[in-house]
């Protein structure tokens, strides 16, 4: 497990967003305001489910409205159920 004070339960995957581009492809840069909501991240935790299929480190992809949205310590995360994660980059 890493270094994040918060332990999964169960089923669950603790990721932390990976940040999107904050520039255009013509150099543009954007808001806050006017970026997407990120759809990756790392898993930093997972829950003490044996059928988790998902370790620290991983690289993967959710759906973008999905997961439990927090800061700890402030650092953004996101808390999901395992089965909610789509894919992991390989």
């Amino acid at each position: 497990m890493s270094d994040v004070k918060l332990e999964p339960l169960g089923s669950r995957v603790l990721i932390r967003p990976l940040e999107q581009e904050s520039k255009t492809a013509s150099g543009l840069l954007l808001p806050d305001t006017a970026k997407e909501k990120p759809q990756t991240g790392e898993v930093v935790a997972v829950g003490d489910d044996e059928e988790i299929k998902l370790k620290v480190g991983d690289k993967v992809l959710f759906a973008k409205y999905s997961g439990t949205e927090f800061k700890l310590d402030g650092v953004e995360y996101i808390l999901f159920e395992a089965n909610d994660v789509l894919a992991r980059f390989k």
